[in-house]
């Protein structure tokens, strides 16, 4: 899996994969350099054979999860974000993407 995703002028960067086993943590990083002051990063979840599905959005600053439970992390300088599964169960393998938008 691999995306770039152009919203206004915010190019999106993730890494192309990323692995673990159930119940250990995972952090998925994603690159926003060119995000505006107005923007939120928005992360969703697509599950096979499912459509994209929300997770969550964040300014700045750090979110808890409850599903996936783990967090979202904004760096201070919002360029990137990470989103932290911190006990990934099977139903939780999916594609996970990264957007940013008003």
């Amino acid at each position: 899996f691999s995306s770039a995703v152009t919203v206004g002028r915010a190019q999106v960067q993730q890494e192309p994969l990323a692995e673990t086993t159930e119940g250990t943590e995972i952090r998925i990083n994603c690159s926003h350099p060119n995000i505006q002051p107005y923007e939120s990063i928005i992360w969703y979840r697509q599950t096979p054979g499912r459509a994209p599905a929300f997770i969550t959005f964040v300014q700045k600053g750090i979110r808890a999860l409850s599903d996936p439970p783990g967090r979202l992390s904004v760096a201070a300088d919002r360029r990137s974000s990470t989103l932290w599964l911190s006990q990934p169960r099977r139903g939780d393998a999916a594609v996970y993407y990264c957007a940013v938008g008003d």
